[in-house]
């Protein structure tokens, strides 16, 4: 790799402002701010990268002891799991093979090396510039505000993204970060700041350990090197070096309020409980299985219908049958039984809709062939002989004898924003954003990507589907991760407030759409500003669908600053900017939690 020179950044934090703190920065312990400082390097470990920006990579970091995880049990969500201090428990064989497993992770790790990783798997490309992780951060409170806060926003605003505590050893996707939620509170006109890790199983053995132990789904697990570091993974477990019997999730994608719990998740495992203290912090309170109900994984984007407050939601296996389950959780928080929808193969399920009545279940053309990795390759894999088809399921479904299989050809959505039945056409409305190449997210290849945001219609009575684009092919956007007014969730709405994805993987903005109209206002962040999922409050007070507002976090490359920008849905102008006294990466899903609920938070 050739020598390059640039600005590159250094956050700064006392030494007891964390838990602890990122492995990607030097840390100093008399500022909390933030610095961007010139230095000229000539360190073969500093890289260029495709986001126009480096990345450090410091020296071996020891993290410090971690707290106990909590695991559900029949009838209590608290009781404790022994302490993961697995080296101190280690017999005379159990650290001699930790010896030998660990020259032999060495050994494959020089191995790789001699390969160049793909750009969708090099972490010097997926955690460059803002995509970089951050130390956790404690409470700050009273931020300076620009502009004056809405009167309506009372509560706490979250999201969730990756932020891998430790430098990568192989390949690394940004989807492979361990979760981080960061939380700003509303309290009278005052606003704090916090951000934690989620203490997963994972995080606490590899925190435990002082390196990252288990595999990581996307960016490792590719070709030989990918089969060697799943055998290292089982070696390691037969020894009890580790033990994934509790899950090997990151909880990093998705949040969700429900019935009096925040819940963290990603589709790898089962969610993780997250409370919201009174002064702004968060804390891990357990691995959430439904009090004993929830015995599989479960997608990271579970659907809160606004009318019954259930919770709708799918679980995928990319090893065995049944390939895909649907469930629901009642009010209450209790599970329906599993409904086993057969499919050929395992298919990547990131998302659904959901109807008044019916769930929408796409089976697209991303696919899981864990052969492929035998065969050098990545085991996620684009199947252009596959049709793309979406299932249409009553949510009262005992079985899924009654679903209904429309094929969609070449359509791939991520995400779905809504769906809504038209009984008078016999037709379910999907809104979704169409993305191709389809498994560009995952594998690298040479075309542009494109996010079309796009309406679908399955017809129920004729089995048939059409799909057009929402906006004009003139005014064509990249629009990728947003959301529509979640009081009109699974019923008709007009509008959807989604991220300018552009350049892509940034976020230069986001735009409110008429999905009617298919009319387009934007909403721009500014030079050399970015973010990402725009998130819509809705003002409980008002019947019209657009009124609320957007909040988004927004970073400054050039001054190197983060801040929560408040944004009126009517009109698109800039009501309030929250300081924040540490950098916000990139990331992925919010929500909010309105004050009334968090008092009655598990």
């Amino acid at each position: 790799m050739a020598t390059s020179s640039a600005s590159w950044i250094n956050t700064k934090f006392s030494s007891s402002s964390s838990k602890y703190s990122s492995p990607f920065k030097d840390l100093s312990s008399n500022s909390n701010s933030i610095i961007l400082k010139k230095k000229i390097s000539t360190s073969k470990n500093r890289i260029s990268c495709s986001l126009q920006t480096t990345l450090p990579f410091p020296k071996k970091y020891q993290p410090t002891q971690p707290k106990p995880i909590k695991e559900t049990k029949p009838n209590t969500n608290t009781k404790p799991l022994p302490k993961q201090n697995q080296q101190q428990k280690w017999n005379l064989l159990q650290k001699a093979a930790a010896t030998a497993l660990d020259f032999v992770e060495t050994t494959l790790i020089k191995q790789e090396q001699k390969h160049p990783l793909p750009k969708t798997s090099d972490p010097r490309v997926q955690i460059a510039g803002n995509f970089a992780p951050v130390p956790e951060h404690p409470v700050t409170q009273s931020l300076p505000i620009t502009g004056k806060l809405p009167k309506h926003i009372d509560g706490v605003y979250l999201r969730n993204g990756a932020n891998p505590l430790y430098e990568p050893v192989a390949g690394h996707h940004f989807f492979d970060g361990d979760g981080m939620v960061h939380a700003v509170k509303f309290t009278n006109g005052s606003v704090s700041y916090s951000c934690r890790f989620t203490e997963t199983h994972r995080l606490a053995q590899e925190k435990a350990l002082g390196k990252p132990v288990f595999p990581k789904a996307i960016g490792e697990l590719h070709g030989h090197s990918g089969i060697a570091r799943l055998m290292l993974y089982y070696a390691r477990s037969v020894c009890g070096l580790v033990d994934g019997t509790h899950g090997m999730g990151v909880a990093n994608a998705g949040l969700v309020y429900f019935n009096n719990r925040l819940l963290a998740m990603s589709e790898d495992d089962i969610p993780y409980h997250i409370r919201v203290t009174p002064n702004g912090d968060l804390t891990t309170v357990c691995r959430y299985d439904f009090n004993n109900q929830l015995k599989s994984t479960m997608i990271a984007h579970p659907k809160l219908d606004p009318v019954d407050n259930n919770l709708y939601a799918l679980s995928y296996d990319v090893v065995q049958k049944p390939y895909l389950k649907y469930f629901r959780f009642d009010s209450n928080g209790v599970k329906s039984p599993d409904v086993e929808i057969p499919l050929a193969e395992p298919t990547m399920m990131h998302d659904f809709a959901i109807t008044e009545n019916f769930v929408v279940v796409p089976d697209q053309q991303v696919v899981f062939k864990l052969g492929e990795m035998i065969r050098g390759g990545s085991p996620v894999v684009y199947d252009k002989e596959k049709v793309s088809r979406f299932g249409v399921l009553s949510k009262n479904a005992v079985d899924a004898s009654e679903m209904i299989w429309i094929d969609a050809p070449e359509c791939f959505c991520f995400h779905l924003w809504n769906a809504w039945e038209e009984p008078e056409s016999d037709e379910v409305v999907v809104i979704g954003s169409c993305m191709t190449p389809a498994d560009s997210i995952f594998n690298e290849c040479d075309e542009s990507l494109e996010s079309v945001l796009s309406e679908i219609r399955l017809n129920l009575k004729t089995g048939k589907s059409t799909r057009k684009a929402i906006i004009k092919e003139s005014e064509q956007v990249n629009l990728e991760a947003g959301m529509v007014n979640k009081n009109k969730l699974g019923r008709k709405t007009q509008f959807a407030y989604l991220a300018l994805a552009e350049p892509w993987p940034k976020v230069s903005g986001f735009a409110k759409v008429d999905l009617f109209s298919g009319e387009v206002k934007k909403y721009i962040y500014g030079e050399n500003r970015f973010g990402g999922e725009p998130l819509f409050l809705p003002n409980s007070d008002s019947q019209n669908e657009d009124d609320g507002y957007i909040l988004t976090f927004v970073h400054d490359e050039k001054e190197w600053k983060s801040e929560l920008q408040i944004v009126n849905a009517v009109n698109l102008k800039l009501e309030a900017s929250i300081h924040l006294p540490s950098r916000v990466p990139y990331g992925f899903h919010g929500t909010f939690i309105h004050s009334n609920d968090l008092k009655k938070q598990e």
